[in-house]
């Protein structure tokens, strides 16, 4: 499997080169376009098993039910990836470990990545975002996106980051919901309000743009206009 990430920074896709037996899980919706030898299984989890249970937790999460899965018929095919929001992609390799990455940032990964999704509890309801984390375990290649651009933050000991800007994160991080400034009052007031301290050793992946306060001004716009 190659993977090209072209057009980068601004307005990224994503083309997979497959070979004969080599599959590509993707979320509905994600394709661009692809060869015409392409052969397109939709299931609600894996290529050949349905996870109907897993599928549901990724609705919950604002993910789609349904996942493609990418085959070539012949030797070899290719298939092009997008996103709804502009911005950049990122591809990471993992090695038995496991990925954490907020719900809308995930694009697509290798069959043999186990998609699933991490409860983060009252933590993650507290911080306005997502109460949901697709957890993505297992070997293989994974392409993730962000509103924005993206950039690693390497953490060894704490460090704390907007929540509406993570894109994903180490597994060995852990983190706790927590103000941004030195009293609730001063945080609230600042615009930042609740913030993730992460903790640990590990990369947290970051976006540039907040796609919550995007939509929010876009929102606002609209209310001005109409009035």
């Amino acid at each position: 499997m190659k993977i090209e990430l072209l057009h980068r920074p601004g307005n990224t896709a994503a083309k997979v080169t497959l070979n004969q037996g080599e599959v590509i899980t993707a979320e509905s919706g994600a394709m661009i376009a692809m060869s015409g030898d392409m052969d397109i299984t939709t299931t609600t989890h894996k290529k050949k098993s349905g996870g109907f249970l897993k599928a549901l937790k990724r609705m919950v999460a604002g993910e789609s039910l349904f996942l493609n899965h990418f085959e070539p018929k012949g030797v070899s095919g290719e298939v092009i990836f997008g996103t709804a929001l502009a911005g950049d992609m990122m591809t990471l390799n993992l090695d038995n470990e496991s990925l954490i990455v907020q719900g809308s940032s995930f694009l697509a990964c290798q069959e043999e990545i186990d998609i699933d999704l991490g409860w983060q509890g009252f933590k993650s309801i507290f911080s306005g975002e997502s109460m949901f984390w697709v957890n993505l375990k297992g070997r293989g290649e994974v392409i993730v996106s962000s509103f924005g651009a993206i950039y690693p933050i390497d953490v060894d000991g704490e460090m704390i980051v907007d929540s509406g800007h993570i894109v994903a994160f180490n597994e060995t991080l852990d983190f706790t919901i927590t103000k941004a400034g030195k009293s609730w009052l001063h945080s609230f007031l600042g615009g930042e309000g609740l913030v993730c301290k992460f903790q640990g050793k590990g990369t947290v992946w970051c976006q540039s743009h907040n796609p919550n306060s995007f939509g929010s001004s876009l929102t606002s716009g609209l209310r001005a206009r109409r009035a």
